[in-house]
């Protein structure tokens, strides 16, 4: 049976659009690559994405192989800029980000560079010695559903952090989205993205 992860952590893909939730995001394991500045005119990230996904479906066949099918996980990114007062909609080449792609707790170090090595005998790409296998651990965390163009991401952002300091704790970490559709195939104002901030008590 294949495995579809966004219905196998329903909780961590799948939040409501209307209400904010409190999740609690356990250690996991991702493929990464980092960038900064406007990822719509920066033409690094376009093949930061296509080295990424390059990668995890090669290592998604090598799985297959083994017994263990599942579904690729959707693009995520972490944002956030060098001066957080600085980090606007507004200003995106003052963006540094990191795109990455979750992957399940049975795939080592080994499938992740043999599948970098298996991509590199077929294609030739500038950025593939970038890509790193890493775990991350966000823990609490506030998360909600946008629908919409990601431009228009702004005064939900807002909401959500009001939303923080009402319940008595501060962002901990880089903001975080999660990209459920696929911007070449869907309309912007249908576009479904994961929203979610780090979180601790404040003080």
């Amino acid at each position: 049976m294949k495995i579809d992860f966004k219905k196998e952590l329903k909780h961590l893909y799948r939040p409501s659009r209307k209400a904010f939730a409190l999740v609690d995001v356990p250690e996991m394991a991702f493929l990464m690559m980092d960038g900064q500045g406007d990822p719509n005119v920066d033409p690094t990230y376009e093949e930061i994405v296509g080295t990424l996904y390059s990668v995890a479906y090669t290592i998604k066949f090598a799985s297959k192989a083994i017994g263990k099918d599942y579904v690729v996980p959707p693009l995520e990114g972490l944002w956030w800029a060098e001066d957080m007062d600085a980090f606007s909609m507004e200003d995106k080449g003052a963006w540094q980000w990191t795109m990455m792609v979750m992957q399940p707790e049975w795939i080592t170090d080994k499938m992740v560079e043999d599948a970098r090595h298996e991509v590199a005998e077929k294609k030739e790409i500038s950025k593939l010695a970038e890509l790193r296998f890493e775990t991350y651990h966000e823990g609490l965390s506030v998360q909600i559903m946008h629908v919409g163009p990601y431009d228009a991401e702004g005064p939900t952002i807002e909401r959500m952090h009001a939303f923080i300091a009402d319940s008595g704790h501060e962002p901990a970490g880089k903001h975080h989205e999660i990209y459920l559709s696929d911007p070449r195939r869907t309309k912007p104002e249908n576009l479904k993205t994961v929203l979610r901030q780090p979180i601790r008590k404040s003080g």
